[in-house]
């Protein structure tokens, strides 16, 4: 299986690690249009693959004839976020960049499925879908494992438990619309309304919403990069293992949960054909109205751009 990662800034960069530190595919290509960037990167990954006992190969290019055959692509090119900031203000400079970058994908590896992580997510998942022609199981985007990890990190800092026992769906929109769903999050099976009061609960929930501009008010001049990649890696995992693990991804949405024609993070089974099943929950008319406020923020960017 051959994995190609677009973009070697940090999130494309450190994806392709995590794939080759996991043994994930047979070769990984890493692409991006700066000369020099993505061959020195691959190379200086590859060479510590004898510590880490890992034979995928690994290799940098400047050129999509070298993404030929590509079963998967991880499409992380884009502007990253600064300070102040919002995801849709990225809107019109990524949408070139995405559709530019599908286009050339496309022309190589017409039988790939394509995970999208560039921002605003969902709305880029869009462009992806359009661009490409791909059937909406082969076009993915990466959002609701990246708000529900940073929802689970937060709850075990609060109750100083291993974060393998936390459990959580965040959905909806990649942004501070989403909807972290506290009635199903637990700690090894407890609910966590048996742990922490409401008004700490609603703090926490708050913190996820706005964990993506925490990171960049640190940072300056970038975005969050080491978890965006773990998420990926987890899809790809699933997808070329056949796992069929159920995940939050955002995926092209036809009636689920009252919600018609746009992408939007929701519970989804992923195996080798991509989105094999999309798990559709029994949700309170408040999280539906959450819902919904979410799909009509996604939909208002989405209609900025002629699709």
């Amino acid at each position: 299986m051959k994995i190609t990662v677009v973009g070697a800034g940090h999130v494309g960069a450190t994806t392709a690690q995590r794939l080759v530190q996991h043994q994930l595919g047979e070769e990984v290509v890493l692409i991006d249009i700066l000369e020099g960037i993505p061959q020195g990167k691959a190379l200086d990954m590859y060479e510590s693959s004898p510590v880490l006992g890992s034979d995928t190969k690994l290799i940098g290019t400047n050129d999509y004839k070298d993404t030929a055959g590509s079963h998967i692509t991880v499409i992380t090119a884009g502007q990253p976020r600064t300070p102040g900031m919002s995801r849709d203000d990225l809107l019109m400079a990524n949408n070139d960049i995405v559709g530019g970058v599908t286009e050339q994908v496309m022309a190589h590896s017409p039988d790939t499925i394509l995970i999208v992580v560039s921002n605003p997510l969902d709305v880029m998942c869009s462009v992806a879908h359009a661009k490409s022609g791909l059937p909406p199981n082969k076009v993915i985007g990466m959002a609701g494992i990246l708000d529900s990890t940073r929802f689970r990190s937060f709850i075990a800092l609060e109750l100083n438990v291993s974060v393998r026992d936390v459990q959580a769906l965040v959905l909806g929109g990649h942004g501070d619309s989403m909807v972290p769903l506290v009635r199903y999050t637990t700690v090894a099976g407890i609910p966590i309304s048996d742990l922490i009061d409401a008004k700490r609960i609603e703090e926490i929930v708050e913190r996820t919403r706005k964990g993506g501009i925490e990171i960049v008010n640190y940072l300056k001049t970038g975005s969050a990069y080491y978890a965006p990649a773990a998420g990926v890696a987890e899809m790809v995992e699933s997808i070329l293992k056949n796992q069929r693990r159920l995940l939050p991804c955002s995926v092209l949405l036809n009636g689920e949960f009252g919600v018609e024609g746009i992408f939007m993070g929701v519970p989804c089974i992923l195996g080798e054909n991509g989105l094999e099943k999309i798990i559709e929950l029994k949700i309170t008319d408040d999280e539906k109205a959450a819902l919904q406020k979410s799909a009509e923020h996604v939909k208002g960017v989405l209609a900025k751009l002629n699709l």
